[in-house]
């Protein structure tokens, strides 16, 4: 992990967490999600769909470039990316270790949902701790009306 920095999302971000949300969400759910819902993960949506989230998003950086981002919702580690070239390295348990931090000021236990068929993602939150802990349909953002995804419930212990 030498070199990565933690620290909260800024305005200027937005393109560089659009860009690495839609392609980290490319790579980890192509054939794990409802059709209809790649309509509404275009470059465009999630540079909508960041702007909301910056309060609640920390980034990892290396030398000044993102590597990986996580948001957090109440109780819910809402999302979690990590660049392609950044897997393996520890980027993934250290912004899971500061959703964890951020959910146990309010919460005991942090949920986050992830595709059935996502299995990389699976191992990656196994081996940081969390458990699979139940099945779970869930409501994915697709304009007005959600679409929904078999997901697992993960679950962890936070405080």
């Amino acid at each position: 992990m030498a070199g990565l920095v933690l620290r909260p999302a800024q305005p200027g971000d937005v393109e560089a967490i659009a860009v690495l949300w839609h392609a980290g969400w490319r790579d980890g759910h192509a054939g794990h999600v409802p059709a209809e819902l790649h309509r509404h993960r275009r470059l465009a949506d999630f540079r909508d769909r960041v702007p909301p989230r910056l309060s609640a998003t920390t980034l990892g950086t290396r030398d000044g470039r993102l590597v990986g981002f996580v948001t957090v919702r109440e109780d819910e580690v809402e999302q979690v990316y990590v660049a392609g070239p950044a897997r393996g390295t520890g980027v993934a348990g250290a912004l899971l270790a500061a959703a964890e931090r951020a959910v146990a000021a309010r919460f005991d236990t942090a949920w986050l949902a992830v595709a059935v068929g996502n299995s990389r993602a699976r191992r990656c939150y196994a081996r940081n701790g969390w458990r699979d802990a139940a099945a779970l349909d869930y409501p994915a953002e697709a304009g007005t009306t959600p679409v929904v995804v078999a997901c697992r419930r993960y679950e962890k212990r936070v405080r």
